[in-house]
């Protein structure tokens, strides 16, 4: 092989990766395969806050929708809401009418919690 053959080989690599960043380019230019965001609606209304591995197979995740946060626990085969609709003001602390204090469970959370506890 002689030095013809090389220049002619990284002129086509450059060739080919400015073509792939002019093609990148463009489809961010004109939204191809992206979702449009709503008008208004320039934040993000969906998020994960916290995410807490309990062993090796589970996990628990706080996500937080709009201001409200759930917590759930995710499982290789099942997936588990523990509490549900935990408010929270726009700088993600608890809204007062949900900062009780209390750390028991009420409800529909108590077996849930038992279970994520691996109690039975």
């Amino acid at each position: 092989m002689d030095v013809e053959t090389y220049i002619q080989f990284l002129l086509a690599l450059v060739f080919v990766l400015a073509l792939i960043g002019v093609l990148a380019w463009l489809t961010r230019r004109f939204g191809f395969g992206l979702i449009p965001a709503a008008p208004g609606r320039s934040r993000r209304r969906l998020s994960v806050v916290e995410t807490k591995s309990i062993d090796a197979k589970r996990r628990l995740v706080l996500i937080r929708r709009d201001n409200r946060e759930h917590l759930v626990l995710l499982g290789p085969n099942s997936e588990t809401v523990v509490e549900s609709g935990i408010g929270v003001d726009a700088e993600g602390h608890l809204a007062p009418s949900d900062a009780t204090g209390s750390a028991a469970p009420s409800g529909a959370e108590a077996p849930a919690l038992a279970t994520a506890k691996g109690g039975s």
